[in-house]
């Protein structure tokens, strides 16, 4: 019977010490840690935990957010835990599936951390439509301007410069000049 410990953080700027710290106060003797996004389902660490747990183990994780990505997924780890014979000990949120109230509060909390992040979806997607009303654009810098286009589209039609020319003269692609010289610009 192993406390085993499973810490993740978002981004390379994170820092996993602090989960690291309370799981090993938890008493884990293993910790399997990774700076992944909860988003990514191509969590190495993730797996080699899963398949590091034996029958009576205990995982332990400092908050459930760190673990799943939704409650589905959070309710599908907490199925193949329990089909291993393996409890889920949640640390800040003082959870533990060893037992009924334990895997209700789990199940509660899941569905919480869904709407939560929903709402947080919806909030950015809001912040984003707002910003394109007030003209702010999102995205790559276009690598041409409208002038720069239309003296592309001069030097090509009315000059007869190459396709190459024009992309050597602005130091852009072969591609992007020919489209920049189209006629058609939709």
């Amino acid at each position: 019977m192993a406390l085993v410990g499973y810490a993740r953080v978002s981004s390379v700027g994170q820092s996993l010490e602090v989960q690291q710290e309370k799981l090993g106060e938890a008493g884990c003797a293993e910790i399997f840690a990774e700076k992944r996004s909860g988003l990514d389902t191509e969590r190495p660490k993730l797996a080699e935990c899963l398949r590091y747990v034996r029958k009576g183990d205990t995982l332990v994780i400092s908050r459930v957010d760190r673990l799943a990505r939704s409650a589905k997924h959070l309710l599908s780890l907490v199925s193949e835990l329990e089909n291993k014979g393996v409890t889920l000990k949640v640390l800040d949120q003082s959870i533990d599936t060893g037992d009924a109230a334990g895997r209700a509060f789990l199940g509660m909390l899941a569905v919480f951390a869904q709407f939560e992040t929903d709402i947080r979806k919806e909030r950015q997607m809001d912040g984003i439509a707002k910003a394109q009303e007030k003209g702010i654009k999102f995205g790559r810098k276009p690598r041409l301007t409208t002038e720069q286009e239309a003296e592309a589209r001069h030097l090509r039609t009315t000059e007869g410069w190459s396709i190459q020319r024009i992309a050597d003269h602005f130091g852009i692609s072969k591609g992007l000049a020919h489209k920049a010289t189209s006629a058609d610009k939709s």
